[in-house]
């Protein structure tokens, strides 16, 4: 069945039905209802493709992702899926783009090519290039993460600082003298990207206000990095007894280097962080750790991207979250 056929049985011509259909001109209401008795009576329902041709949209919305030759986390996974569920739900497709390095072409071509209404940016940095060529192209976006000033930006984020200052203030209230930051790579942190140096922020600023003899390191997105990261640790600074982290990639290497250097946690070595729940649940001991809510950022990304594609001139909306911290099994009093 098809607008010709409706038209035809509502004695109207085929713009008119188009017309009524699409909204796009005004229709008198006694043809109107004639049209859509005769859509009732057929069981008539507009293909999606026509009614995005109608609308002069694509009804697809773009996912930038990391580069494809790094592996997505957890967190990002569960993102993603949980982005074109909610996508789902609003009729509409997904298209992933990676994007740096060698991925630039393909972010041009979805910024350029007209093959998305919009896009939800991921892992951003404090001075993103892709963030200001997209505010160039007036495609609308919103970002997960931040850039430094992101007063005039559509964003959904997890307060990091926030988050990782709790963390130290729980280790310290714990009577930690003594602890280290376990961020992510050298080369996101030199890069800018927004939760490590934000984390940074938070844990040495905490520190200060304690009075804990706090330290850094940086430590690759992947298990074996992990735990040559915790060798180091204990090497260098063998007085240290807790561990804030935000590298869930990292997570099962430090589990094992936990068990090959014979600590227990929390009697001997606490550890927290900002995590997703169900790897802090598969840490052992369950982990003491603030809940990264990737599904829920996920959702409120499409939401705030969809308001945005319907009204272009809106004023820029944010949510920051913070998760409260689950307290699990991985902290401890500091050992004597």
């Amino acid at each position: 069945m098809n607008i010709g056929e409706i038209a035809k049985r509502a004695g109207v011509s085929r713009s008119t039905v188009s017309y009524a259909l699409s909204g796009k001109r005004p229709v008198a209401a006694a043809t109107a209802r004639r049209i859509n008795e005769v859509i009732a009576e057929l069981g008539y329902r507009p293909n999606a493709s026509a009614r995005a041709l109608a609308e002069g949209r694509t009804r697809t919305l773009g996912l930038v992702i990391p580069p494809a030759g790094r592996r997505l986390t957890n967190v990002q996974l569960d993102f993603v899926a949980t982005v074109v569920e909610a996508a789902a739900t609003h009729d509409l497709d997904v298209l992933l783009s990676p994007s740096g390095g060698d991925h630039d072409r393909s972010f041009e071509r979805i910024v350029t090519g007209r093959r998305v209404d919009g896009v939800i940016l991921m892992e951003i940095l404090l001075d993103d290039p892709r963030v200001a060529r997209l505010e160039q192209s007036a495609l609308p976006y919103v970002t997960i993460g931040h850039v430094e000033d992101p007063r005039a930006s559509w964003w959904v984020d997890v307060d990091y600082a926030t988050l990782v200052r709790r963390g130290v203030h729980h280790l310290a209230d714990l009577g930690h003298q003594h602890v280290v930051l376990i961020n992510r790579s050298t080369e996101l942190v030199a890069a800018g990207y927004g939760p490590a140096l934000r984390s940074t922020t938070g844990f040495q600023e905490a520190a200060d206000q304690r009075g804990l003899s706090a330290h850094v390191v940086c430590c690759a997105d992947e298990p074996a990095a992990g735990l040559a990261c915790f060798e180091q640790i204990r090497a260098r600074w063998p007085e240290v007894t807790a561990a804030v982290t935000i590298n869930e990639v990292a997570l099962p290497g430090l589990q094992r280097a936990l068990h090959r250097a014979g600590l227990d946690v929390p009697r001997d070595f606490s550890i927290t962080g900002v995590i997703a729940d169900r790897l802090a649940e598969d840490f052992h001991p369950p982990l003491t750790a603030a809940d990264v809510p990737a599904e829920d950022m996920a959702r409120l990304a499409v939401d705030l991207l969809v308001e945005r594609i319907a009204d272009p001139d809106a004023s820029p909306r944010h949510a920051l979250l913070q998760p409260a911290i689950s307290l699990r099994s991985s902290t401890g009093a500091r050992p004597q």
